[in-house]
């Protein structure tokens, strides 16, 4: 009998890989996985937008995305007898009279805010620890990507039910279409078929919220992890962890399981928010009509920086040609998003200029390695932070009792002073951090205890810093910036100015450089791919 099973399992097994690469993926399996917990901020991003996906399926069972008016009749006793779209009259019954239908409507709510901001976090970690760079560029190209499309498909959820805030938030949005010059006009009655707030819109943002956006976002997650897979991760400087391989735990059985209780936790996280913190109250709001807007009206987080940069901005207008051009919003709204996004498209490629680093990079940066780099990280999370809390102003001056117009005057000097605070500080924290390890490195690592010499001076006790705390330091030297032109070799512009942006963008170190160790690999120029 046993070996009858064992035949019939094999010639199962046999069948099975004959049509379909059941052994092939053995490798694959075998993968190594590194375990430190801020590699797994990407997949909160990665199971917020799985969850996106299955309340999305349920919640288009029962939206009706039109812009046709209706009497509500519906269970929600506030709103009986009111006149409302389409649209406002089904969320309003997948939110009362569906079983289920609110918490479904709060988990998918939750999940995009949520999604956001792991995306968000994610990029950060990449770009303070260096895993953007060769050979990692496209994954980046890929990673602001999902970053605009997430933003692009939350403001489109957001605008589908036609109520009093979300009604704001797209008069808005015709605001900054209609402040192009030119073409603003022709723009706007395209996107919203005729007069703003037109008959369309919500019919056409629907389909790109449920299949264009969403396309996108599947076709982006699905070569971004092909490329994590190719390219083998990036991991932390440790003894035995070199830029020529990768060390932590196999995909199967051990990250499989790790990466299934993730998401658990993360759809039960956000099952309790959808269950126990109230998100988007539309019933509260009322149905949008043009001749009002919500009082205090905020929109969702990812986007209260361009709420911010207008009202940070004064307001005025130039008269060209026969044309009025409003740089408020044109600026803050339009131009500004724009350059801060090519920003991030190009930096990968714009540090590799600056830097001229060879070969491929495997092994994380530490921040305080980095101090110019970490410094722009920084400086663009306060002004960022900076931005969103004026976007809010007036709700901060009611909430604290202070005037307006004064707190938006102490923002528009905090938003040009803040970041170039934070940088210089961050710069100069980093580079004592530096000499701080150099220090250790030199006396050893202090252990509070205190001696008193023959002649009567006092002095610590030092004992050596361990193997792996001192591999950690000095695994690397330090970066260095561009050499000077060969004497008689032409010096051009363009290079003189790529020289002062490197001596810039790396500081002065040689005080501690002799305690640090040249990487073998990066010596030698092209580094192999790290293997699993």
């Amino acid at each position: 009998m046993r070996r009858r099973a064992e035949r019939a399992a094999k010639d199962t097994s046999g069948a099975l890989d004959a049509r379909l690469p059941l052994f092939d993926g053995g490798a694959l399996l075998r993968k190594a996985f590194p375990d430190h917990w801020s590699f797994l901020l990407g997949e909160l991003a990665l199971y917020s937008f799985v969850v996106l996906l299955i309340t999305g399926v349920y919640l288009t069972l029962f939206f009706e995305p039109g812009m046709g008016e209706v009497v509500y009749r519906g269970a929600y006793t506030p709103m009986l007898g009111i006149r409302m779209s389409e649209a406002y009259a089904s969320t309003l019954e997948i939110s009362f009279d569906v079983r289920g239908g609110l918490l479904i409507r709060q988990i998918h709510h939750w999940a995009a805010l949520v999604m956001v901001a792991a995306i968000g976090v994610h990029m950060l970690r990449v770009f303070f620890t260096g895993a953007f760079r060769r050979p990692r560029e496209a994954n980046w190209v890929i990673g602001v990507t999902l970053l605009v499309v997430t933003i692009l498909e939350g403001f489109a959820g957001y605008s589908l039910p036609d109520d009093l805030l979300s009604g704001t938030g797209l008069r808005t949005a015709q605001g900054f279409i209609l402040s192009v010059p030119i073409v603003g006009s022709y723009l706007s009655m395209f996107v919203f078929g005729g007069e703003f707030p037109g008959e369309d819109i919500i019919s056409r943002l629907y389909p790109v919220h449920i299949l264009l956006l969403p396309g996108l976002l599947l076709a982006a997650v699905t070569a971004h992890l092909i490329l994590v897979f190719h390219l083998k991760h990036t991991q932390w400087a440790a003894r035995g962890k070199t830029n020529a391989n990768v060390v932590g735990r196999p995909m199967f059985p051990h990250f499989t399981a790790k990466s299934g209780g993730l998401f658990a936790m993360v759809f039960g996280v956000l099952a309790a928010l959808g269950g126990l913190a109230q998100v988007n109250p539309v019933w509260a709001y009322g149905p949008y009509r043009s001749d009002q807007v919500s009082v205090g009206a905020q929109p969702d987080w990812y986007l209260g920086f361009i709420e911010g940069a207008m009202r940070v901005m004064p307001g005025f207008e130039t008269r060209l040609w026969g044309h009025t051009v409003q740089w408020n919003p044109l600026i803050p709204a339009v131009v500004f998003p724009g350059v801060f996004f090519l920003a991030l498209y190009a930096y990968p490629f714009l540090e590799r200029w600056i830097t001229a680093e060879r070969g491929e990079q495997h092994l994380c940066d530490r921040p305080r390695d980095r101090p110019v780099r970490t410094g722009l990280g920084v400086a663009a999370i306060v002004f960022y932070g900076l931005l969103l809390v004026a976007g809010g102003q007036d709700i901060v001056a009611f909430t604290f009792d202070v005037s307006v117009n004064a707190l938006t005057w102490v923002m528009r000097v905090l938003v040009v002073l803040g970041p170039v605070a934070a940088f210089w500080l961050t710069k100069r924290l980093c580079l004592a951090l530096q000499a701080h390890e150099a220090e250790v490195l030199a006396e050893g690592e202090e252990t509070g205890d205190l001696r008193q010499s023959v002649e009567g001076t006092y002095g610590e006790r030092h004992r050596p810093l361990s193997p792996e705390m001192r591999y950690v330091m000095t695994h690397r030297a330090p970066p260095s910036p561009l050499p000077a032109t060969e004497e008689g070799a032409e010096d051009t512009r363009p290079q003189r100015v790529r020289r002062a942006v490197s001596a810039w963008f790396h500081p002065d170190n040689r005080a501690h450089a002799e305690h640090f160790d040249a990487d073998p690999e990066e010596e030698q120029g092209e580094q192999p791919r790290a293997k699993a």
